[in-house]
Parts: C-alpha cells; structure tokens; sequence
C-alpha cells in the first residue's frame, strides 16, 4: 500500500506553457504515481487555461460551495481534466471571481493584481474544502510556490481538529518566484476573519512575499529549495529552522529522491 499525496502547484504543463515549475509540477506527481502511490493535484484554472483544447469538464458534486473572504461570498467551482496517456486526474480551482482574467497574476501592463491576497486565501481555501469533500486523507501535502504558501496555516489552525488532516506532514517547495510588491495593508485581518488566530498573523504586519513563505515554512513538517535562485535569505531562514529539507538536483533524475524524503517525514 503505498502514500496518499496531495500535490497543490501554480500551475501544470501542458494546461500553461511549459517552463520550470510547470515542467516540474507536470512530471514530480507522475513519478511519484508510477511508483504506485496514490495522487491528487490541484492548480488555479486562470482565464488562460483553454477548457475546449484540454477537455476540462465542472464536477457538480464538488461546485457549489462559497469562501468567505471579508463578508463576500465567493462561489467554488471545480474542474477536472486528464492526462490520459499517464492516467493523472488534475483539479482545477474556478471562480469567476479571481480566476477569469486571462493573465496569471499581473496585468497585461505588468502591474500586479490588488487582489493577489484574497486570491491565495481562495485558491488554499478552496482546495482544502475540495479535498474535504472528497473524504481523501492525505499522508503528505506538497504545495509548491507562493499562491499555495497559506494552505500550511490553514491546515494547521482552522483544520487542525479534522481527522483527515490528523495524521499528514506538509512540504513546501520554494522557488524563485518572489515579488517585490506588498499585500493590501488588511492582509492579516482578512485571515483572521477566515477563522486564523490573531497570533498566528503576526508575520502579516509587513504583508509581502518573505512573510508569505515563512509561515509556510514555520507551518511544514519539510523544506524543499526547489530552484537555484531562492532568495539566500530564505535559505538561510530554512537551514535555521532545523527542519528536514531537500535540495532539488539538476537533471531529471528527482523522484526517488522527493519519495525518499516523503518517507522520511512519515517514519518521525
């Protein structure tokens, strides 16, 4: 019987163009199926992923739902595509609020969307609630890059009593993906009013990338420096923690050492 991992990734190729992480984020979850484990894997379904060309389809059963996010209700919606020629099932987190725009996260004059925050609390809330829905018990959850940076803290505080989420460790992958802008000044009020203790927002005084990866890291079990140009302030931040963590290796021999390291966590 092999692990339950759940895999929560900015994005995935063929659905974005292929560059590193949507490259890595496409054959890591294969890998690791191929050695016969079980996966699940999530991305945002932005406005530039093409439904018809990828055969995306809405899962009714799993539609349906509102986050909150400052009073508004914001409707979920899931879709579901696959690779058929690996078997690999993907997720996609919908709404026509965050995610019809046709760019990912900045504008087509680069100006970086005001409402990245609320997005990464809708997109780390909706597929919490996806997989709960599901009543799929992970044993590893894996996000990779900074739009999936609040699923730890959400994990680990307003989910911490649900026993699907009892026994799992966290990995967080950080890349080379920083921005220099800042959160809206409310950041950490919005999370507090999505049910995160006031202590535990404290990172939030200065809302801005840095913040957003070290409450992952400070909420994850294990660290991956997945790209060569981490910011050296992060990686000393990890190596300080003393916390179980990889460095991804050049080349495309990886998954042994990502399954290996998945073990590892589970044996402490």
């Amino acid at each position: 019987m092999g692990k339950k991992v759940l895999f929560i990734t900015p994005e995935i190729f063929p659905y974005m163009e292929e560059n590193y992480i949507s490259h890595l984020c496409r054959y890591l979850p294969q890998g690791i199926q191929e050695k016969e484990n079980e996966i699940r894997t999530f991305m945002p379904k932005y406005g530039c992923v093409n439904e018809r060309k990828n055969l995306l389809h809405e899962v009714i059963r799993l539609s349906g739902q509102n986050i909150i996010i400052e009073d508004t209700d914001h409707p979920l919606i899931i879709k579901v595509a696959s690779l058929q020629a690996v078997r690999m099932q993907i997720y996609f987190i919908d709404s026509e609020d965050f995610f019809k725009r046709k760019t990912v996260f900045r504008d087509e004059n680069g100006k970086f969307f005001d409402d990245n925050d609320s997005r990464a609390i809708f997109f780390a809330k909706g597929v919490i609630e996806t997989v709960r829905k599901l009543g799929w018990a992970p044993d590893i959850i894996h996000c990779h890059g900074w739009i999936t940076a609040l699923v730890p803290i959400f994990i680990k505080t307003c989910y911490k009593d649900n026993p699907l989420f009892q026994d799992m460790k966290m990995v967080f992958s950080v890349y080379n993906d920083h921005f220099s802008e800042k959160f809206s000044s409310d950041f950490a009020k919005k999370l507090r009013l999505t049910g995160i203790p006031k202590e535990y927002t404290t990172k939030f005084r200065t809302p801005g990338y840095e913040a957003l990866i070290k409450s992952a890291l400070d909420f994850s079990e294990g660290a991956v420096i997945a790209h060569p140009e981490v910011k050296k302030t992060l990686q000393t931040y990890i190596s300080k923690s003393g916390k179980p963590m990889i460095v991804h290796p050049e080349g495309n021999e990886y998954v042994d050492l990502y399954d290996n390291f998945y073990d590892q966590l589970l044996a402490n």
